[in-house]
């Protein structure tokens, strides 16, 4: 049995400063390091100031770069995100109908 974390969090998004980049990709290398060492997969969740759609795409990439897509699934990786939902909501609105909705259109906006 090994002992250790099922999953790391670059903060508890409460900061002031929170999921970086540079900080991120050490963090997500040394859970391949321990991969390749132990074979037990550890997850990863970036969590505060990923408020856009756009922004989720990078982080995204990020983690298929550098662990590949075996991390990509909801037990292996998430966004703490509170406000992306607001966005993603307004991007399929737009991708639908061509044009963004006023705030008061979509209910979580």
């Amino acid at each position: 049995n090994i002992i250790g974390s099922d999953f790391i969090k670059t903060s508890t998004g409460k900061e002031a400063i929170n999921a970086t980049y540079p900080v991120a990709i050490v963090m997500v290398r040394a859970i391949r390091n321990y991969f390749l060492c132990s074979g037990h997969k550890v997850g990863f969740k970036p969590a505060g100031g990923i408020r856009t759609a756009q922004e989720a795409l990078v982080w995204l990439t990020l983690i298929k770069e550098e662990l590949g897509n075996d991390w990509l699934c909801p037990h292996l990786f998430r966004l703490g995100a509170s406000s992306l939902l607001a966005d993603i909501e307004r991007q399929i609105y737009h991708h639908v109908t061509g044009q963004y909705p006023a705030y008061h259109e979509l209910p979580m906006a």
